[in-house]
């Protein structure tokens, strides 16, 4: 029970990630849902990122993946259980399987 209040244990402090951790949770929801109606037929959405510019969309999409998660796991501290260490790389690893599956789309599918 306690992992439902701890947002609130130390509110002002604990409410930008409770917001940035629930637009996440949205964006995922967002592009699931995008992904599951565009499977009857090829919307525009999907006709933008699987065009002949889509590998440039998802190899630099790639690239700043790499960037910003070889820089930013480098940036925490490793040590200890409170660490954000684990967490973000959590985050890098989910990210970068949709990344790398997305690449592997635009390129197979032009």
């Amino acid at each position: 029970m306690t992992i439902f209040t701890l947002w609130f244990e130390n509110f002002p402090n604990n409410l930008p990630a409770l917001l940035i951790s629930a637009g996440v949770a949205l964006a995922f929801v967002f592009i699931f849902v995008k992904s599951a109606m565009s499977s009857d037929g090829r919307s525009r959405w999907v006709k933008r990122i699987t065009g002949p510019n889509g590998k440039w969309f998802f190899g630099l999409l790639f690239v700043g993946w790499a960037v910003v998660f070889g820089v930013g796991l480098q940036l925490v501290p490793h040590s200890g259980s409170s660490s954000p260490y684990g967490g973000l790389g959590l985050i890098a690893l989910f990210s970068g399987v949709f990344i790398s599956m997305g690449f592997l789309w635009s390129v197979i599918g032009d």
